[in-house]
């Protein structure tokens, strides 16, 4: 029953995260926005409509939206979104969600290389470095929180970390992980969601060929992975944790989740896009930040 809830709680949360974000960047501009829940109106477009398929593709280019959506919803199970342990933790389950993950980037840039275009192939080798890039990032601010708490589980690590923690660790973890946040979900300063210039696209260039319900598959995807991540912060975030009943920890960070949506999208709003060559720089500003809070401690200890 708590895994059913907790899912259809995500399920629930994803549309109002993608909604906030861009109705915020909407209202930056000046304009009115899309409605909150128009992420729903868009895949019930695409899941009416038939796919088309290039002769040149393979099973390879069906079969890779389907495991990237497989991939973003295992890992919902065992990050603790709500601010309540996950339904599925165990220990080193933090390991299973990194690579996870990168089992469902992988199936993106093979379904993109399937295509044979230059454009999709060159937007999979960019995946590939920033993701290269990042994995360290997040294995050094796991191993942060699981040296200062003294647990081995993704979800008790960053409960604990929330509730006992502050000062070095607490603070570089977030600025890591929000680094992560708009390198994983392809969102500025790292990536332009709504560019159509190939020559600087890297998420969007990799799905140009895909239509139908294999798109609303991967546009699901990355609204749960941008839900997912925006949730880890929010728990790091979230005073509330261990200290109140389940309910009021869950409307808390919901309800921080959603604030945390409207100041990326302010973000998004207020930077321009890197440029590409800076872009690996930005996210060695993650490491370096995982890498403080992993000195930090050391320096001071981990937990017995």
């Amino acid at each position: 029953m708590s895994i059913l809830l907790h899912g259809a709680l995500i399920l629930v949360l994803c549309p109002l995260v993608v909604g906030l974000l861009g109705r915020t960047k909407a209202l930056w501009t000046g304009r009115r926005g899309p409605p909150l829940l128009q992420l729903v109106f868009d895949l019930h477009r695409l899941l009416r409509k038939r796919a088309v398929f290039s002769d040149v593709t393979t099973f390879v280019f069906r079969l890779s939206p389907y495991l990237v959506l497989a991939s973003a919803l295992t890992a919902v199970a065992v990050v603790p979104v709500l601010g309540v342990r996950a339904p599925a933790a165990f220990p080193l389950d933090f390991v299973w969600f990194a690579y996870v993950a990168g089992l469902g980037r992988m199936a993106l840039m093979l379904g993109a290389l399937d295509t044979g275009s230059s454009f999709e192939g060159m937007g999979a080798s960019r995946e590939a470095t920033f993701g290269a890039l990042l994995e360290p990032a997040l294995f050094a601010v796991m191993g942060a929180m699981c040296l200062k708490t003294g647990v081995s589980s993704f979800g008790s690590a960053l409960l604990l970390e929330a509730r006992g923690g502050g000062g070095i660790v607490w603070g570089a973890s977030i600025v890591a992980l929000f680094i992560g946040v708009q390198v994983e979900s392809a969102r500025m300063p790292v990536d332009d969601p709504t560019t159509h210039l190939e020559l600087t696209m890297v998420h969007e260039v990799m799905i140009l060929d895909h239509s139908g319900p294999e798109l609303a598959a991967l546009q699901a995807a990355a609204a749960l992975k941008l839900t997912v991540a925006l949730g880890l912060v929010a728990t790091l975030l979230n005073p509330l944790v261990g200290r109140a009943p389940t309910s009021v920890v869950v409307s808390a960070n919901v309800a921080m989740t959603g604030l945390l949506a409207v100041f990326l999208g302010t973000v998004e709003s207020l930077v321009a896009r890197l440029k590409l060559r800076v872009v690996p720089q930005y996210i060695v500003v993650a490491f370096a930040a995982a890498s403080a809070a992993l000195l930090a401690t050391t320096l001071r200890g981990s937990a017995p």
